[in-house]
């Protein structure tokens, strides 16, 4: 597997959430994996639960969602786990296939029996979803493999952050990625916050990086820009196949741009610098400076009638005009010429 780095001086790192829209089909999870190799992206990572290690099978009002604005909205959390889940019997040839199509491959588990079912793969990380990140118990197990740690944060306060951290820290995680996230599906644009990047990376000293739920890459671009140096999307092959996660997925080709813009905007951040590059310097020839409009005759004062501040800038500073205006000319001098100081008498 090819190695992970990730940091300010490394592009950013994109990982492709399959998740649930594989939509309960195995060839869907294999397209999406070839077609997010297509798109540029570095990783793959599934989520490793079925219903029954999420939550039972009851109706009672605990296990219902009753929300209009919800997408899932009517279902029970069981019915919904149970659609949405990668099968375990899957894991195997889906890691095969990201290997297969060069990217690297991880999961989010969810309770003790997923970690000790993902460790036969030897995975190079692992996530730790935002609705879990509150489970210390379940950081602490991760912790113990020694394994990279991924923390969304969505749902966090600072306290339970700090806390998921120390926990982590005390079992001997010795790499931990947090990810701003807001927990909304999909998430307005307006409640994702991503100034927060910058107070993370700057009060817990790690890389920061952002599980986006909006709706196309502007967000995360942004976060780019703010100094995320991960970026987690959820992904599909295809759009029209109506998963519990579409809404909130990129197709090919919002994906494809979502990794040459992010891009984009970490090869442009650079560093504070005023000197000019090579390039720059051979269009110092267009800046302003001062021409002769009007043929002169020598001894005739230079006006503003025969002399203009205009491109290109071969000619004496534009600060200068005024001090020239009145001033004589020391020969004769064509339309067209660059006034320097030795056209000038004084």
């Amino acid at each position: 597997m090819r190695s992970i780095n990730i940091g300010k001086r490394y592009k950013p790192f994109i990982i492709a959430e399959l998740s649930g829209n594989h939509n309960g089909s195995i060839n869907n999870a294999i397209k999406s994996i070839k077609a997010a190799a297509k798109c540029g992206v570095d990783a793959i990572k599934l989520q490793t639960y079925t219903a029954n290690t999420m939550t039972i099978n009851s109706k009672k009002k605990d296990f219902l969602i009753k929300n209009k604005d919800s997408l899932w909205n009517g279902y029970s959390l069981y019915d919904l786990y149970k659609k949405a889940h990668t099968p375990w019997s899957w894991h195997k040839k889906l890691f095969n296939e990201a290997k297969k199509n060069g990217l690297i491959y991880f999961s989010t588990p969810f309770d003790e029996s997923s970690i000790n079912f993902l460790k036969q793969f030897k995975l190079p990380l692992y996530k730790v979803a935002s609705f879990e990140n509150t489970d210390l118990r379940l950081i602490k197990l991760l912790a113990r493999t020694k394994k990279p740690l991924i923390i969304s944060l969505g749902l966090a306060s600072l306290r339970q952050i700090s806390e998921a951290i120390k926990t982590a820290k005390n079992n001997g995680a010795k790499r931990i990625i947090l990810l701003k996230c807001t927990s909304d599906y999909p998430a307005s644009n307006k409640n994702i916050n991503l100034e927060t990047i910058k107070f993370l990376k700057k009060k817990f000293k790690c890389e920061i990086g952002f599980s986006d739920h909006t709706k196309g890459i502007g967000a995360a671009v942004a976060a780019v820009a703010n100094g995320a140096t991960v970026i987690e999307k959820h992904f599909t092959h295809n759009k029209n196949v109506k998963s519990v996660d579409v809404e909130f997925s990129l197709g090919p080709d919002e994906m494809k741009s979502l990794v040459e813009e992010t891009r984009n905007a970490w090869e442009s951040q650079g560093k504070v610098k005023f000197s000019l590059s090579k390039s720059e310097k051979s269009n110092l020839k267009f800046r302003r400076s001062i021409y002769v409009i009007k043929k002169i005759k020598k001894g005739e004062k230079f006006s503003k009638q025969n002399l203009q501040c205009i491109r290109p800038g071969y000619g004496l500073n534009t600060k200068f005009f005024e001090k020239i205006i009145n001033l004589k000319a020391r020969k004769n001098i064509d339309r067209g010429t660059a006034l320097k100081w030795n056209l000038i008498k004084r």
